[in-house]
């Protein structure tokens, strides 16, 4: 089986736990304002890969790798479920990798359930973004709904695989407290949730949407400041807490 590749990386370490090696797959249905790798979103480009060549090349800096593996990304690694099937599948069973998938959630649908669940049981962690918990402005920012990202949150809880949240804070877009408290409120149902990152927006892709010919869509946007990333978090983190309180 082949994927589509956009690139590796064999030192991450802001994907996922400990030192990973990274794989973006090519293809994002996702159209967000803030994206930072635009060139990943074509379906179809990329570089062809199979999943050896992908392990092979892992596995050669596996000592690098302390208390990490390897993580998934993109573009969505959910827009290929099979080749991610077997990338992962063979990551344990061969290689006996720590496995973490990156993704929006945004293709869970269930007609694919009993496909995505073959992943996740070759999957140790799922680091799921969740972009923005109002339907309306999740819209706006991605250009898709987001029925399907919180569907495929409860699905991951239900299937015992744990999860980390992380969510981008952006001035004027995300930045509110009645949102990010709804937010917490939702990411406390999940049983099986690890984490909660909340991740300062950045305009470091700007002159990557210039070599691309792209207007960049927040060209106004403030950066937040650390102490709006704390604060951001520690709204949401009083939404969890309000929502364990009642179960």
């Amino acid at each position: 089986m082949i994927g589509q590749i956009h690139s590796l990386e064999s030192f991450g370490t802001v994907d996922g736990p400990g030192i990973r090696y990274v794989v973006f797959f090519q293809g994002c249905p996702m159209r967000c304002l803030y994206c930072h790798n635009p060139d990943s979103q074509a379906v179809g480009k990329g570089t062809q890969m199979s999943a050896d060549e992908i392990l092979k090349k892992a596995n050669s800096v596996r000592e690098f790798l302390r208390n990490g593996g390897i993580t998934a990304t993109g573009g969505e690694p959910l827009m290929q479920p099979e080749f991610l099937l077997e990338l992962f599948k063979k990551a344990k069973t061969e290689y006996n990798f720590h496995t973490c998938l990156d993704t929006s959630g945004i293709c869970y649908n269930d007609k694919n359930r009993e496909l995505y669940t073959q992943i996740l049981k070759y999957t140790d962690l799922v680091m799921l973004d969740i972009k923005h918990i109002e339907p309306t402005e999740h819209i706006k920012l991605t250009s898709q709904k987001i029925d399907a990202v919180l569907n495929f949150a409860r699905f991951v809880s239900e299937n015992d695989t744990p999860i980390w949240i992380r969510h981008v804070l952006v001035p004027g877009i995300t930045q509110n407290d009645e949102q990010l408290y709804k937010l917490g409120r939702f990411i406390g149902t999940l049983k099986t949730l690890k984490a909660v990152d909340v991740l300062p927006y950045h305009d470091m892709a700007k002159s990557k949407y210039e070599s691309l010919n792209i207007p960049y869509p927040l060209p106004d946007t403030p950066i937040p400041t650390k102490e709006d990333v704390i604060k951001a978090r520690e709204t949401i983190l009083s939404g969890v807490k309000d929502t364990l309180k009642e179960y």
